[in-house]
Formats: structure tokens, C-alpha cells, sequence
């Protein structure tokens, strides 16, 4: 519902990066444990690309990794390292959101449900997780 959402803000342990993303206060985030979050502990929550945005000068703080089929763009601040968002392979319309990395206050619960990376396809299948990142409007 489109009365649920709040803006939440957040950003990397160094602050360069900052940025803002219109959510509900009580999300779904993933934990994905594929190679590259489960060595990170990446845990995320996914909005429609639209309702992501990039503050200040955030982006000349930003740098980009990919591997395998290059889909996911895994962005992280230049400086401290922190991944607090990124474009992930299974929602390339969509931004992936780190939600320890929201600020304190707007977050009112996260259900964290298991996204299995290691069987990539299947878990994408099963999970309904391509919906994720679907406007409601």
C-alpha cells in the first residue's frame, strides 16, 4: 500500500555515500548467501528502481564490481568499502537496499527470508523474488 511507505535514508559507514529510497516501514529483506553476500553478509531489501535515489555527490564516491553474468552491478563507497546498496541480478530493474545501512528510526520490522545463490535459478523460481522490485502504483 502506497500509505505504508516512508522515505528512509542511509548510506555507507563514511557517509560519502548517501541516499534516499521511499519503502514501506516493514520490508522483506533476503539473505542471500551466493558467493559475493555471503562473504559480505549482505542482507537487503528490494525497491522498484524509481523509488532509489542517489544524494549529493554520492556517485563520485561510488565504484562497481561484477562477476559471472555481469547482471548484478555491486556497488560500494570507494573509501570505506561499504556495499549499502546495489542493481542485484535477480531484480536488474530494481535496487537492492542493505538495511542494516538505513538510518535509525523509519525501519519498524524486517522479516528476513533465505534466497539461495548457491542454486541461483531455482531459488529465483521459487521465491517470487522478481516481484520485489514491481511498483505498486
Amino acid at each position: 500500500m502506497e500509505s505504508d511507505m516512508v522515505m528512509h535514508y542511509g548510506g555507507c559507514h563514511c557517509r560519502r555515500v548517501r541516499w534516499r529510497v521511499q519503502a514501506p516501514s516493514s520490508v522483506v529483506a533476503w539473505n542471500c548467501n551466493c558467493s559475493d553476500c555471503s562473504m559480505r553478509g549482505n542482507t537487503h531489501f528490494i525497491v522498484p528502481s524509481e523509488k532509489f535515489e542517489l544524494l549529493g555527490d554520492s556517485k563520485e564516491f561510488l565504484t562497481t564490481y561484477t562477476f559471472g553474468t555481469h547482471t548484478a552491478k555491486h556497488t560500494f563507497c570507494k573509501f570505506c568499502g561499504i556495499t549499502s546498496f546495489y542493481i542485484p541480478r535477480s531484480n536488474p530493474d530494481g535496487v537492492a537496499v542493505t538495511f542494516r545501512c538505513v538510518d535509525p528510526g523509519t525501519l519498524t520490522h524486517v522479516e528476513i527470508k533465505h534466497y539461495d545463490g548457491r542454486n541461483w535459478e531455482s531459488s529465483y523460481n521459487q521465491t517470487g523474488i522478481a516481484s520485489c522490485s514491481q511498483g505498486t502504483d
